[in-house]
């Protein structure tokens, strides 16, 4: 084989190498949650909704309380209710959505509404029709903390807005939270875009 056609073959597959991490490192190679699959994560377990006593049933009625205070807020979240709505979301059914945003904006990608749209079905489903839910916005750590709080805020009300327009769930339903760039997904690249998602919590105790 002479030197020209292996340098023509060694390029080849350097840009053969370079096309794959691309298409790895975009939009599309974020795999999308089905209806199904949103259902399955965020239906609770049996032993999260019967035979609760004691301490446990205690706790779970103080921290219903506590999320009926949060309805239909029309102001941002302290920092000592958001901390507790994290507690409580550790204990509860959740799942992590990628859903992209345009640059600089609260505005819902084209790309994204497949999979907010998905998030609606699986919300007026049968098995999740009327709970209630906390829609946890996140940003990557590029920006300022103050920037990045408002802009993961903006972002979680913009998911609460479309499921409350194009499929009629109940807002007093929906707890919008932010955490900016605190909650990374992803630490050891906190540019990556698997920080910027939005997360959904079944805080109900049904």
């Amino acid at each position: 084989m002479s030197a020209r056609i292996e340098r023509r073959l060694h390029l080849a597959r350097a840009a053969l190498a370079a096309g794959l991490l691309l298409l790895a490192g975009s939009p599309l190679a974020a795999e999308e949650s089905s209806a199904d699959q949103i259902i399955k994560a965020l239906k609770p377990a049996p032993r999260l909704t019967r035979g609760l006593t004691g301490p446990d049933a205690a706790r779970n009625a103080e921290e219903s309380r506590f999320v009926d205070t949060l309805r239909n807020r029309t102001r941002s979240l302290s920092t000592d209710e958001r901390d507790k709505l994290a507690s409580i979301a550790k204990t509860r059914p959740s799942i992590d959505l990628d859903i992209n945003f345009d640059y600089n904006s609260a505005t819902i990608a084209s790309a994204a509404t497949p999979q907010v749209q998905q998030l609606g079905q699986a919300l007026t489903s049968p098995e999740l029709k009327g709970g209630t839910f906390v829609v946890a916005g996140h940003t990557d750590a590029k920006g300022s903390d103050t920037y990045n709080q408002g802009l993961s805020e903006r972002r979680a009300e913009a998911v609460k807005r479309y499921l409350t327009e194009k499929y009629g769930v109940e807002a007093g339903n929906l707890v919008t939270v932010g955490y900016g760039k605190t909650q990374l997904k992803n630490t050891t690249n906190p540019f990556a875009g698997e920080n910027r998602r939005v997360q959904l919590v079944n805080v109900a105790d049904k």
